[in-house]
């Protein structure tokens, strides 16, 4: 049987991000060299464009465009998505880009003032969680190095 390690797509080099580019860099090579790759963006599984406005989860759960625009049921579709896929395919292993609503480790505080929310999974992330893939983050300071 195939092992697969999934990536977020933005980290492969894929125009995927919110603002319609990418977060690629050569390190995400190194670590998944030899692997079988599925690239994922939960986003775009979910239905939303790109580019499309940046989004933060709310204190009451809902993520919010900047324009005010309601895409919870978005978030939730794609993240719904990327666990049927990965569970379709056996794959135990992602890697993911951090501060996401969608895949972070850590998200935002739903200000759009970026102020980090330490105790708050992306929507994705936290799924993925609870059914028992590990994640693996990537950060912003990696990608800079």
């Amino acid at each position: 049987m195939k092992e697969y390690i999934a990536v977020s797509a933005c980290l492969l080099g894929v125009n995927c991000k919110y603002d319609g580019s990418n977060n690629y860099n050569k390190k995400i090579e190194e670590l998944i060299k030899g692997k079988t790759v599925l690239p994922i963006c939960p986003e775009v599984f979910g239905g939303l464009s790109t580019p499309r406005n940046p989004s933060e989860e709310q204190d009451d759960g809902r993520i919010i465009m900047d324009n005010k625009k309601d895409v919870t049921k978005e978030f939730k579709l794609g993240a719904l998505r990327t666990l049927e896929f990965l569970k379709k395919l056996n794959c135990k292993n992602v890697i993911l880009k951090n501060g996401s609503p969608s895949c972070g480790n850590y998200t935002y505080d739903g200000t759009f003032n970026h102020i980090k929310r330490m105790d708050k999974m992306g929507v994705t992330a936290k799924l993925l969680k609870d059914n028992d893939i590990n994640l693996i983050y990537i950060d912003w300071w990696i990608l800079k190095k």
